[in-house]
């Protein structure tokens, strides 16, 4: 499990500072956070992609959404109507810096059907990260 943290609060100003100095360059444990939005009968060819790369977790989440396709019509018992949001399947994972651009690529290979609707990527730094039993933090706690 990964916990994100965004700020601290007036009291942990020095864990904000300890933080703010691995952003800047400062510190070894760079991550980042890989969010993709894909369709769900996917999921099954990108976790194994993910696992071929060496991730070791996925966050799944389903989800229902619409881009540039803006849903589409169907029939159903001889009325038409329109379904805006779509299902979709948001993948989250955490990994190391150096292994970012790999996951990256393993995503976009196998969610790719050349259709419209593939989905996106998203790729965002991550400040720190806590393993709440053991207390581990960083590239330990992922």
């Amino acid at each position: 499990m990964v916990i994100e943290l965004f700020g601290a609060s007036a009291p942990d100003f020095g864990a904000a500072f300890a933080c703010q100095s691995k952003v800047n360059g400062t510190g070894t444990n760079k991550m980042k956070k890989i969010e993709a939005i894909i369709k769900p009968f996917k999921l099954d060819e990108v976790k194994e992609a993910l696992h071929e790369v060496g991730v070791s977790g996925i966050t799944v989440t389903e989800a229902k959404g619409f881009g540039r396709q803006k849903g589409h019509t169907e029939l159903y018992r001889g009325a038409e109507y329109v379904v805006d949001f779509l299902p979709k399947v948001k993948l989250e994972v955490v990994v190391d810096d150096n292994l970012a651009e790999r996951v990256v690529e393993a995503i976009s290979s196998a969610a790719q059907t050349g259709r419209i609707g593939d989905g996106k990527i998203f790729v965002i730094p991550i400040e720190s990260a806590l393993r709440i039993r053991t207390g581990e933090r960083d590239s330990d706690a992922i």
